[in-house]
C-alpha cells in the first residue's frame, strides 16, 4: 500500500464570465490542478487566476490541452491529422507555460482531456504524437496518463516521466478503459462507493472493472472530474477515505 498519493482535477474551465465549477473549493482539496488552456475551456485571464490561487494553496500544476471544441467542451472527436494534434499540444503547453510563468508558478506535467485523451488512450500513433510534443517542448515536463493505457507506453518510449491515474467517478470496462459517457455504468454517482471503490483500488494497485475483475497497475494519481454537480464534495470524501485508510495525500511530482 503506498504512503502518499495525488488527487487532481480539471479546473480553469470557465470562459469570459461563465464560470464552470467550484476551483476554489477543489484548490483546497486536491493536491494537483489540471488547467484548461483555453482551446475546450478557459482563457488568459482564467488560467492566470487559476495559476495564483493554486500557488497560494501550494497545488502543483500541469498543462490541462484538449480539441478546440468550446461548444462540445472537448469531448467531441476532431479529426486532426497527427501532425496536426502534435501542433495543437505544443501551442497550448506553450500558452500554459507562458501564463503561468507570469503567475509565479510553474507548469510541471501534462494531461490531455476529454476526446483527445480518450483517442489517445486508444491509439498508439496519437498517443506519440502527444508524448513527442511534450518532449519538444519541455523533456522534464512528466506526462500524467490514464493508467493501463497507449497514453503510458507511449510517454515511456519518449523518455517521458509518466504517472499513471484512476478516476473515481468514471466506470472501466474489462480492458481496464473507462466506459464510454454514453454508455449505462460510465458515471458512479454514489459518494461512498466511489471513495470506497477508490480506496480498494490504491490499496490492491489494481483498477477494478465493471464485473469486479482487478487489472494489476501503478496508480500514481485520483482524479475527480471538476464539472460534476457533486465535484467538491467527491473530492471531500475521497480526500478523507484515503487519509482515514492511512494513505497521505501528496502531489506526484513531490
Amino acid at each position: 500500500m503506498p504512503k502518499s498519493i495525488d488527487l487532481n482535477s480539471d479546473l480553469g474551465e470557465g470562459f469570459g464570465p461563465y464560470s464552470f465549477g467550484n476551483d476554489e473549493a477543489m484548490l483546497a482539496i486536491v493536491t494537483s490542478a489540471n488547467i484548461a488552456c483555453a482551446l475546450h475551456a478557459g482563457d488568459p485571464e482564467i488560467m492566470a487566476q487559476t495559476f495564483v490561487r493554486a500557488r497560494e494553496r501550494n497545488v502543483a500544476i500541469g498543462a490541462h490541452p484538449g480539441f478546440p471544441d468550446l461548444w462540445g467542451f472537448g469531448r467531441r472527436r476532431i479529426p486532426f491529422s497527427n501532425g496536426e494534434i502534435e501542433r495543437l499540444i505544443a501551442y497550448q503547453i506553450g500558452a500554459a507555460i507562458g501564463v503561468a510563468a507570469l503567475s509565479g508558478q510553474k507548469i510541471v506535467y501534462v494531461k490531455t482531456h476529454g476526446a483527445l485523451a480518450n483517442i489517445a488512450a486508444a491509439e498508439r500513433s496519437v498517443a506519440d504524437a502527444i508524448a513527442r510534443a511534450v518532449r519538444s517542448v519541455d523533456p522534464s515536463l512528466s506526462l500524467l496518463a490514464t493508467a493501463l493505457t497507449e497514453q503510458v507506453r507511449a510517454g515511456e518510449a519518449a523518455g517521458l516521466r509518466v504517472h499513471q491515474e484512476i478516476y473515481a467517478d468514471r466506470g472501466y470496462d474489462e480492458g481496464g478503459q473507462l466506459i464510454a459517457r454514453s454508455a449505462p455504468g460510465a458515471m458512479i454517482e454514489d459518494m461512498d462507493l466511489a471513495a470506497s471503490r477508490v480506496l480498494a483500488m490504491v490499496e490492491g494497485g489494481s483498477i477494478i472493472t465493471a464485473s469486479g475483475k482487478l487489472l494489476a497497475t501503478p496508480i500514481d494519481s485520483i482524479c475527480v472530474h471538476g464539472d460534476g454537480a457533486h465535484a467538491v464534495s467527491l473530492a471531500r470524501r475521497v480526500r478523507s477515505v484515503m487519509e482515514e485508510g492511512g494513505i497521505a495525500l501528496a502531489s506526484f511530482m513531490t
